[in-house]
């Protein structure tokens, strides 16, 4: 199997080359004692991350565990949203004062 998605990603790259990365991804399967496609299948990958199964606290838990700049950039988002919600709180209250 190993072959195969060798072969495969070859083949899929321009001019038949091989990402250079590649042999990077065999190596970190090989120390995992894994399949390469255990690395690169979405299915498994994604399974344990979907956010909306989970608890609050688990979610905090995944959000401390990101990089600093990733755990900004959500805060960012948040606050964005927390701002839009608050401005249209706002504007809906104004509207029904005025009506």
């Amino acid at each position: 199997m190993r072959a195969r998605w060798t072969a495969r990603i070859k083949n899929a790259t321009p001019g038949g080359k091989s990402d250079p990365y590649f042999s990077t991804i065999e190596k970190i399967a090989k120390a995992l004692g894994v399949e390469l496609t255990d690395l690169v299948a979405p299915d498994n990958v994604f399974k344990e991350v979907n956010s909306a199964d989970k608890t609050l606290m688990e979610k905090l838990r995944y959000l401390e565990r990101l990089e600093e700049k990733e755990r900004g950039a959500f805060f960012d988002l948040l606050d964005a949203l927390i701002v839009k919600k608050k401005l249209k709180d706002n504007l809906s209250n104004a509207l029904n004062l005025a009506s």
